[in-house]
């Protein structure tokens, strides 16, 4: 997990890197990048807090709801990520398709 978390945190810096030379966001609100990376962050959470969860029940400190519930979170947080990716991919190769 570390390594795929390392990897999308670097695509998320590369694609901040490239976003900081266009215009700042009209609304002044949080921008697309600062967006996602908390997402991916959340993320990264969720599965920590699964982890420490899971660890904590194999020494008889948590019940297997609550393993349940932190794994279905994680799921969930990772399931989100990928949807996302998968949508700027599809957003990426349509916008290469374009004939100028």
């Amino acid at each position: 997990m570390a390594n795929i978390t390392n990897v999308g945190l670097n695509a998320l810096q590369k694609v901040q890197n490239t976003a900081a030379g266009g215009a700042a966001p009209a609304s002044g609100g949080p921008s697309f990048g600062d967006v996602l990376k908390q997402s991916i962050q959340s993320a990264i959470d969720a599965q920590h807090t699964s982890e420490k969860v899971s660890a904590a029940s194999l020494v008889g400190k948590a019940d297997i709801t609550q393993v349940l519930q932190a794994v279905n979170n994680a799921e969930l947080a990772l399931n989100t990520v990928l949807a996302v990716r998968d949508r700027v991919v599809q957003a990426y190769e349509n916008i290469m398709r374009t004939n100028i």
